[in-house]
């Protein structure tokens, strides 16, 4: 809708001499708007007769009082104030008074100065990693004045994970800043928000131990620590690309050495400043790190199995014979990348933690040769799927169902395994027969699979010895004679059993019994039948 005040400039540019396509182009708007404007005779805008009118504090009230339910607020209006107004009004008229709008509050800036600040954030990514993709966790210390940076990668990130990382990193570094910057992260805080943040205890004394103090920003102010969100996407343009990665251990051993001395050996694009020069001038203002200070562990306790050995993350872990007679109960301590073992304040023994994907091993000193295996040590399947595969492409294609997601089956190795004593059992016919049933069906049970086989056996039998029946008997004249005659009288059966049954309680047994006695019996059902 062309506004009264533009009317007006139009009518005084044309007044001036400036022509009509002139004024379209410098207003841009039609050129055939201009004519029409030009053409009417009405100089003022018509006022709507109709026009509702509603008062902004009688809708501030009711926006307050309603919660911002325009629907409520329409019903008010028209039972109590008698104001008929359109849903669609109503609800433009609380966009015009920016009723829905929250207040933002404006971005403060802060000074770089030396020794005060670092920040630190994670971010999740979907890496190829030898070959296969995995999810791994990037987690980002940022000094904020050099612009330093210290980037590592985990499987997984929990609080004792964050601690290991930030020991790592400030013994890198060396030294320390006076307040970490982060985000609203249950891993320190445990309750509240931005300034109101309650951080936990453990985080206090850890952040003690450096001198550093934990500091939230507002929810939904990232850009507090923008530093080190910046590191994330130049993670993403400048470090992803064009890289391989063969292992966890080698994407970080390049990442650190791709922060730590590539990155912040060259000069910033804006500043044109260099990290490691500006990091050099703001060691004086830094704290120094103590070089003592012990790394960050989590407490376990373990029972000691028949053979010896401690279960800790999927892995099995030998103590040595001497150390059962003192009792079964043992503490075990992790650290980042080892684990101790002790018993009533005596260490045992310490293995180098495996990496994250191994399970199901077993850890034993390399002197020792142990012949004994845990009695809760889980089978593989391998072996199994790789016989089976070779059988045909039916069990392939039924493998690949196990492992998919419509498999419902929970312990899916265990059925990998019972499936290959299951092809042990039949031929390699019924079995493939076997297994085109339950595609068939999606079935995933390993006794549901031995009902088949045996059904599919008894109909191959019952095929082969079955012979067809010809129904022409019921044509015969005999056989329709004989439908409808009496029943044969049976009752005389029933007291020869009677008779059999008392002598076996007196001690009669059937072979003891006379010659004459069997003669009698034999000779009077001759009568019998004659009587009848």
């Amino acid at each position: 809708m062309i506004s009264e005040n533009l009317r007006e400039t139009i009518r005084t540019l044309f007044s001036t001499g400036t022509a009509k396509k002139e004024i379209a182009r410098l207003l841009n708007i039609n050129i055939k708007t201009v004519r029409s404007i030009l053409n009417s005779n009405t100089a003022t805008l018509k006022e709507r007769a109709d026009k509702i009118e509603v008062s902004d504090e009688l809708l501030q009230s009711l926006y307050i009082s309603c919660r911002g339910y325009a629907h409520r607020m329409q019903e008010i209006l028209e039972e109590e104030y008698q104001i008929e107004i359109g849903y669609s009004t109503l609800t433009r008229l609380i966009r015009e008074k920016d009723m829905r709008k929250k207040k933002k509050i404006r971005s403060s800036h802060y000074e770089d100065v030396p020794g005060e600040e670092m920040q630190h954030d994670t971010s999740p990514y979907t890496l190829e990693i030898d070959g296969i993709k995995r999810k791994v966790i990037a987690s980002s210390l940022y000094i904020r004045y050099s612009k330093m940076r210290y980037i590592r990668f985990y499987p997984v990130f929990n609080r004792v994970v964050m601690k290991c990382f930030f020991h790592e990193a400030l013994h890198y570094f060396g030294f320390s800043a006076s307040v970490c910057i982060i985000d609203n992260t249950n891993l320190a805080i445990i309750a509240g928000t931005g300034g109101n943040a309650i951080f936990n205890r453990e985080m206090i004394e850890f952040a003690n131990q450096f001198g550093f103090r934990w500091q939230a920003h507002r929810i939904m102010h990232s850009d507090r620590k923008a530093g080190v969100e910046r590191s994330f996407y130049t993670l993403e343009t400048s470090f992803f690309p064009g890289r391989l990665f063969s292992s966890f251990e080698d994407l970080n051993l390049k990442a650190i050495e791709w922060a730590t001395v590539r990155y912040a050996g060259r000069p910033q694009s804006k500043t044109k400043l260099i990290p490691l020069q500006l990091f050099e001038h703001e060691k004086p203002f830094l704290l120094r790190v103590n070089e003592y200070l012990q790394p960050p562990y989590r407490c376990h306790h373990r029972l000691i199995d028949a053979y010896g050995y401690i279960s800790f993350n999927g892995n099995y872990y030998w103590i040595p014979e001497d150390a059962e007679k003192k009792g079964r109960q043992f503490k075990l301590l992790e650290y980042e990348k080892k684990i101790e073992i002790y018993q009533k304040r005596n260490k045992l023994t310490e293995y180098s933690l495996p990496a994250y994907d191994i399970k199901n091993k077993r850890f034993c000193p390399p002197h020792l040769k142990i012949k004994t295996k845990p009695n809760n040590r889980k089978k593989g399947f391998t072996e199994e799927e790789r016989a089976l595969r070779a059988i045909g492409a039916v069990c392939c294609t039924y493998l690949d169902f196990i492992h998919s997601s419509e498999c419902t089956c929970r312990q899916k190795p265990k059925l990998i395994r019972d499936l290959y004593s299951l092809s042990k059992r039949l031929s390699n016919d019924s079995f493939t027969e076997t297994l085109e049933q339950a595609l068939k069906f999606k079935v995933d049970a390993i006794r549901s699979l031995e009902r088949i086989s045996q059904n599919l056996f008894q109909k191959d039998l019952f095929d082969e010895i079955e012979s067809p029946v010809n129904s022409d008997y019921q044509n015969r004249e005999k056989y329709r004679a004989g439908r409808f005659s009496s029943e044969a009288d049976l009752k005389r059966f029933q007291t020869l059993l009677e008779n059999e049954a008392g002598r076996q309680q007196v001690g009669c047994s059937p072979m003891s019994r006379t010659a004459g006695a069997c003669t009698e019996e034999r000779s009077q059902q001759p009568k019998e039948e004659n009587n009848e």
